[in-house]
């Protein structure tokens, strides 16, 4: 199977992407955090602000409000019990004990993890990996190293005036032994959903933020010592309280720089990890499609321009603008709740959904190195919906036009069955949820502008805007449920999405919900 195909059997025939006859060896799980041994530990404090309401003035941290930070961006921060009945005899149960994160994740196996270049006080200056099972630093590499990231992105940043820099990385064999080959398609939006949590978490601290999706790959992996069959470095986010020079494109400003040339600056480093697994089964189409989306030189760099959408003939139905929604990150954050069975049907107002849908799009502007600088870029993503009970709204699927902050009416009707049959598995009853949303993009995967790197790229971008719409759905009391099981296609089809060459990227139902059975405690002094 070419890679070509095999992304498309990811998105619209998993059963052929996946290799056959998979059996999932539990018992020969990998640990859900990384360990690494024999490495300097710095601990960090556990004593975290239980609020962020306001944005805070920018102003160079130190070493617990890094720790603080770190937790709410990728932490474990609670854990949980939850009873569900035991098949053979529907009177008994059993527990099921898991630490959760405030970003999602598929199957909670967490398969990313977070590094960060930092120059704080309270600690040397070097490389470190965010150990979240115990919430502390790993000492990987120690040292000044500017110039090298900042020649690694380009010369694209102004790493010196920059605090530090966070590297969003994924293993692949950390859910590739649960989902197989669909592992490839799940991490990106993993990846995108811990970088929303990060980008939001880093305002609410007063950092600026940038995300930087082309760089020198295997420079950027042997800064921290990665094995570019195991791991890899999705996004570099470089952090400051500073005037910055962020430049969204370009190319190496002294010309030509590959990342061999690159690494020849730097000693290697192989620091020892723990696996757990015995056995690590062949993932040979995942490393092959990370081979083919590396990009080895500054030449590579690319700018894309987004594809305006189509007008729509229907109807268009204005929404209320919408005070931006002021609420506590922190509460969101632990209140986020992925019903399954657990939707209730309830009205949804008007004032609700357009507070939904306004505060997902302010998400559509970050600063990235795609889009270009002084011109209006179009998102890469894009919301439709089905929706149902919804206050002065007809039933039926629309497109939500952020620019016009409107409704543009597709197809009237109570398209929830249609959505129901859909799933590959009925862990969700559709027909108690209101506002069933699917985050769009090109079908293609921006194949001919970023190559094979477009595919991660658009997934980590659809999981960013997932995690807008879960914050948000939130604060306003509602729960939502990010899903990968279901047939893109039907979905595609009640929107017509092909008129525009695109396609849904991931289903997100949202509504009312009842707590479920279970116990669940913070980790936090």
């Amino acid at each position: 199977m070419n890679l070509e195909e095999f992304l498309h059997n990811l998105q619209f025939n998993i059963d052929r992407a996946n290799q056959p006859n998979w059996e999932v060896d539990w018992d020969d799980a990998p640990l859900s955090n990384k360990l690494y041994r024999g490495l300097p530990v710095i601990p960090l404090s556990a004593e975290v602000p239980l609020s962020l309401v306001e944005n805070q003035e920018p102003a160079k941290p130190d070493l617990d409000r890094i720790g603080h930070f770190l937790w709410y961006v990728f932490g474990v921060t609670q854990v949980s019990q939850s009873v569900y009945p035991d098949d053979s005899n529907e009177h008994d149960s059993y527990p099921m004990q898991s630490g959760r994160r405030f970003a999602p994740s598929g199957g909670g196996l967490y398969p990313n993890e977070l590094y960060m270049y930092l120059k704080v006080n309270g600690l040397p200056d070097g490389v470190y990996h965010y150990q979240a099972a115990h919430h502390s630093l790993v000492l990987l590499r120690e040292g000044d190293f500017d110039s090298y990231l900042s020649r690694a992105l380009g010369s694209r940043c102004d790493v010196s005036s920059c605090f530090g820099a966070v590297f969003v990385s994924t293993r692949f064999w950390k859910n590739f032994f649960k989902y197989n080959n669909f592992s490839y398609r799940l991490q990106g939006l993993d990846a995108g959903v811990m970088m929303g949590q990060l980008l939001e978490t880093a305002k609410r601290f007063g950092f600026a933020s940038g995300v930087y999706f082309q760089f020198l790959d295997s420079a950027i992996n042997h800064l921290l010592g990665l094995d570019d069959d195991e791991e890899t470095v999705y996004s570099v986010i470089p952090l400051s309280v500073e005037a910055t020079n962020w430049s969204t494109g370009g190319r190496e400003l002294d010309g030509k720089l590959t990342a061999e040339e690159l690494k020849l600056e730097l000693a290697s480093i192989a620091a020892e990890h723990y696996e757990r697994s015995r056995t690590i089964k062949d993932y040979q189409m995942v490393t092959a499609l990370n081979k083919a989306s590396m990009l080895e030189s500054t030449l590579s760099w690319q700018n894309i321009h987004s594809r305006p959408s189509i007008e729509y003939e229907g109807p268009q139905v204005e929404l209320p603008h919408m005070e931006p929604l002021s609420y506590d990150l922190a509460d969101a954050s632990r209140n986020r709740f992925s019903p399954e069975m657990d939707f209730v049907m309830g009205k949804v107002s008007l004032q609700q959904l357009a507070t939904l849908l306004q505060e997902a799009a302010s998400s559509f502007t970050y600063r990235n190195d795609l889009d270009t600088t002084f011109i209006k870029n179009e998102s890469r993503v894009s919301i439709y919906g089905c929706l149902y009970n919804v206050e002065g709204i007809p039933n039926g699927a629309y497109y939500y036009d952020h620019t016009e902050h409107s409704l543009r009416e597709i197809l009237q009707g109570d398209h929830r069955l249609h959505l129901q049959g859909a799933l590959s598995l009925d862990n969700v009853n559709l027909l108690q949820v209101p506002l069933t949303l699917h985050v769009a993009g090109d079908k293609d995967f921006y194949r001919k502008e970023l190559g094979y790197r477009g595919y991660r790229i658009l997934q980590m971008e659809a999981g960013m805007l997932v995690q807008r719409l879960l914050l948000a759905a939130s604060a306003l009391g509602f729960g939502g449920h990010p899903l990968l099981g279901f047939a893109a296609k039907k979905s595609d089809e009640i929107y017509n999405m092909n008129l525009e060459n695109k396609t849904s990227l991931i289903q997100v139902p949202i509504g009312p919900f009842r707590q479920r059975a279970w116990l669940r405690g913070s980790l936090h002094s």
